[in-house]
């Protein structure tokens, strides 16, 4: 991970400065410097020569030189920030060494052929140029004297090593290229069906959330969703649209829900059933629910739950009467079917039937949590 970072660094530390402010390079140049070094032994930093070369360079600014040379010489490093550091430097207080001469030629003139492979990724062609005299009779002469003068070392990056060969093809196992004659194509028997029967459902659907529909019509739809269980998939009902559909519809509402009982999406059509506005129609499809399919007990004792806090809510006296009649005979169903432990919610129901124990359907509903007790 350090020689990722440091050649990354020192990439953007080698192109044009914009890439870097001068704060950031004197960052960028401590990372390099500190990454590999330590007290006992600062030579083995193998971006030292890098440090060094750029400090000996006389168009790297001086700030830039007189950083690098106190990274490298002094024992701690700076302890100003490298904002401070710039903003304090004084050109006139920094001598900075000579220059290092120049490096004297290869003294056994040999030629590094892969020298500069790792950036050009190319080896020059040591055919003898056609415009050109040979200087050898042959060519054996000429490749034996193009072989002693040339050196392997610089050599970089490493050879590539081959690709690993492909593991064989297991029977069982997809062929995505070139598939030969014993795989049989999938074919899509329902391309191209005809699909009038699902849109009339889903056009019936659309009329039923806006209102009722005739008999003929919900009979229609409740016999092609008996006939096709999987029509309810594609009839166009979200549970952000099932209040409608409840309120105008109920036992096509209910039809769907049964429907939709295998579906990963019926717990959100639970949730928005359990959160509508509390009727006549949301009782009736609860009711029917719990009589046809097995509900999960929260989702029935949360509605139980939310009627009573409706009742409890509601400002018109004649409608809150009305409501608590269809709650108490709506539980008195549930209690008799068995479809609720009434001992779960006793305390709850029967603080209920006490507060509205003015109503009739009310003091029943009490009687019958007596002899249960």
């Amino acid at each position: 991970m350090h020689i990722e970072i440091c050649s990354s660094l020192i990439i953007l530390l080698e192109d044009t400065p914009k890439f870097l402010k001068p704060t950031e390079r004197l960052v960028a140049f401590s990372v390099l410097h500190h990454s590999y070094s330590t007290p006992k032994s600062p030579p083995n930093n193998p971006y030292l020569s890098f440090l060094l070369n750029h400090a000996n360079d006389q168009n790297t600014p001086p700030f830039e030189r007189a950083f690098i040379h106190h990274l490298v010489s002094a024992p701690t490093a700076p302890k100003l920030s490298p904002a401070d550091f710039i903003n304090k430097f004084d050109p006139a207080t920094h001598r900075f060494p000579d220059p290092p001469p120049p490096e004297k030629s290869n003294p056994d003139g040999l030629t590094f052929l892969f020298k500069n492979v790792a950036i050009k990724n190319a080896i020059p062609d040591p055919d003898t140029p056609v415009n050109t005299t040979p200087e050898f009779d042959t060519r054996d002469e000429a490749v034996t004297g193009v072989l002693q003068t040339l050196s392997l070392d610089g050599l970089y990056p490493r050879w590539a090593r081959p690709a690993p060969p492909r593991l064989p093809v297991l029977d069982g196992e997809l062929v995505w290229v070139n598939p030969d004659s014993t795989h049989e194509p999938l074919w899509d028997t329902a391309m191209c069906a005809d699909t009038s029967r699902g849109a009339a459902v889903r056009d019936l659907i659309l009329k039923a959330l806006k209102g009722p529909l005739a008999p003929s019509q919900q009979e229609q739809v409740l016999l092609e969703l008996t006939s096709d269980p999987k029509l309810v998939y594609h009839c166009g009902l979200t549970p952000k649209k099932l209040p409608e559909l409840v309120e105008n519809n109920p036992l096509i509402a209910v039809e769907v829900l049964i429907k939709l009982m295998n579906s990963p999406e019926i717990s959100d059509y639970f949730t928005v059933l359990v959160n509508m506005d509390m009727s006549l129609h949301s009782m009736e499809v609860v009711n029917r629910l719990t009589t046809a399919v097995e509900l999960p007990t929260e989702f029935v004792h949360m509605y139980i739950t939310n009627c009573i806090s409706s009742c409890e809510n509601i400002k018109d006296k004649y409608m809150q009467n009305r409501l608590v009649r269809l709650v108490c005979v709506f539980l008195q169903s549930l209690i008799r079917n068995k479809i609720i432990n009434v001992q779960d919610l006793f305390i709850e129901v029967q603080a209920f039937c006490i507060e509205f124990s003015r109503i009739r359907e009310a003091a029943g509903l009490f009687r019958l949590l007596k002899t249960l007790e």
